[in-house]
């Protein structure tokens, strides 16, 4: 019974960790932020860090995975919540876009040039980008099961989507305004999303 109140505690510590330098990176970035920074933001000492985590790379990438998460089950609550498939992929785009405000190390793991060097960045961009790809195609998929869609060939417009998406989401995830920030996005759900719509 101890050994498991002390793995309890254990990642409740490393928890806490990983959402003190959530704050951390955002505020700093990944290239400014040190251990020290973590370590006195978590009221602890670098060595107790260094416990729970190798390198400042290790953090950064489970605060990554933490963030995704947080993505991945916003978007999923908002496509189960939509009726068909049209308003399931704009309750995706929607909830994709407004996340990168609040997921700033998402989005730079996902965009910033200089993480490219970090094989975990560049094997993280390759899952999000299967994800995004398999989630469209499924939703696409659905559309023209049900004669919403006309979708010649889905593995095509289901990349087009997720490459024009990413295409626009810089300036998607600067946008401070939401009212201007939801403006952009209907925009962009009817420039991705008119053409495939049965007349």
């Amino acid at each position: 019974m101890v050994w498991k109140e002390n793995m309890e505690r254990s990642t409740d510590a490393r928890e806490s960790i990983v959402n003190t330098a959530r704050e951390v990176f955002g505020r700093y970035g990944f290239k400014k932020a040190t251990m020290d920074d973590i370590a006195r933001a978590a009221h602890k000492g670098k060595s107790s860090l260094y416990h729970y985590f190798r390198s400042k790379e290790e953090v950064f990438q489970a605060v990554v995975d933490v963030e995704f998460r947080i993505l991945e089950k916003e978007i999923k609550g908002a496509i189960a919540s939509a009726d068909d498939p049209l308003k399931k992929i704009e309750a995706y785009v929607k909830t994709r876009m407004e996340a990168l405000n609040r997921l700033a190390n998402f989005y730079s793991a996902f965009r910033d040039e200089y993480l490219e060097q970090y094989t975990f960045v560049r094997d993280f961009r390759l899952q999000i980008d299967q994800y995004e790809i398999a989630m469209f195609k499924s939703l696409l998929a659905l559309g023209v099961e049900q004669g919403i869609f006309i979708v010649p060939d889905l593995d095509l417009y289901s990349f087009a989507i997720v490459t024009a998406m990413k295409g626009l989401e810089y300036d998607l995830a600067i946008e401070k305004d939401v009212d201007k920030l939801r403006y952009k996005i209907d925009s962009l759900m009817q420039v991705l999303f008119h053409g495939i719509m049965k007349r």
